[in-house]
């Protein structure tokens, strides 16, 4: 079965950093595509940043020019650098991966457990 494993979380000081890491174990033909998500107490889970084989991301506004997204293709890795934290930061983090599991097969969406990320003083 194809797991996702996020490391990284924890909690940090406002303006602080933190750098999330997500490895994908377990037998993988190609990934796609990797992001972040995140969910708030009370919000709906929404896209924090995505990155795609061939380099192309996107973020959130509440993100831009604070976090980074970076993946190693040949590890099937992707990292969240993140930056100037803000108390709204807070929420777990969930990695997502979109690919194929075997030659053949179609694609699917695959997802961790989540991390926990508390930004307070």
């Amino acid at each position: 079965q194809v797991q996702l494993v996020e490391s990284g979380g924890g909690l940090v000081q406002p303006g602080g950093s933190l750098r999330l890491s997500c490895a994908t174990s377990g037998r993988v033909f190609a990934i796609y595509a990797m992001g972040w998500y995140r969910q708030a107490p009370g919000k709906e889970r929404e896209l924090v940043a995505r990155i795609t084989s061939g380099g192309n991301t996107n973020y959130a506004d509440s993100v831009k020019g604070r976090f980074t997204i970076s993946r190693d293709n040949a590890k099937n890795t992707v990292y969240l650098q993140m930056n100037s934290l803000k108390p709204e930061d807070t929420a777990v983090y969930y990695c997502n991966a979109y690919g194929r599991r075997v030659v053949g097969e179609k694609t699917s969406d695959y997802w961790g457990q989540g991390t926990q990320v508390t930004v307070s003083s």
